[in-house]
């Protein structure tokens, strides 16, 4: 069954609400520019909250390592997810999970290496946990709320486990995981009232969706 996990978490209710719907991995943004970004105390307070096996994910944007370690040991998160131009030798340095995120253009990853690359051809650099899928956009870090085409990450699938985001919503996600076969599915935006704030109905709606897939 697909994981899912519930991105831009700022409190209490819409953490311990995502992980009662039954969400696998709740995401905590530490980027600062983000309308989802939430301070580490806070975050460090809801993770001593939520349930046992719930993971912890903690996103990051051309943050310091040093600075992302400090963060993972403060709050106790247990995976790093990577949004920026961080490269191969740069996640070396990084003390836990990784999973990495490629934003897609067509069919091309934009803004890491040479600016851009093929899809699977630019994964493989990189020996992390698992690959994040997300949508491009000018001057926007995530939470889009645009999809991309999904049959390039049903590609992408050969080169290891995958994460899917982008404009996923519970109307959509059952299609986009019948497509792509996911490792795990990722949404922000499209369960929200506004950023930083769920919908805790369309969190339910949408982990419904998503776990109902046989």
């Amino acid at each position: 069954m697909v994981k899912v996990k519930i991105c831009g978490i700022t409190n209490f209710e819409d953490a311990l609400a995502s992980c009662e719907y039954g969400a696998d991995a709740i995401g905590f943004i530490f980027h600062r520019k983000s309308q989802r970004f939430v301070e580490p105390e806070t975050a460090r307070e809801i993770v001593k909250a939520i349930p046992p096996f719930v993971t912890t994910v903690g996103v990051f944007v051309d943050e310091d390592a040093s600075k992302i370690n400090e963060i993972v040991k403060t709050v106790g998160l247990q995976v790093v997810q990577l949004h920026g131009n961080e490269s191969p030798e740069f996640c070396e340095n990084i003390q836990s999970k990784i999973v990495k995120t490629f934003r897609i253009k067509g069919a091309r990853v934009i803004g890491i290496g040479t600016g851009e690359q093929g899809v699977n051809k630019e994964m493989k650099r990189y020996n992390v946990s698992a690959y994040l899928l997300d949508t491009y956009k000018e001057g926007v870090e995530g939470g889009t709320g645009v999809t991309f085409n999904w049959g390039i990450a049903r590609d992408a699938t050969k080169a290891g486990k995958i994460v899917l985001a982008g404009g996923l919503t519970a109307e959509n996600v059952k299609q986009a995981i019948k497509i792509v076969m996911p490792y795990a599915v990722d949404v922000s935006s499209g369960v929200e009232e506004i950023p930083g704030k769920k919908d805790l109905k369309k969190v339910m709606e949408f982990i419904e969706m998503a776990k109902g897939i046989q």
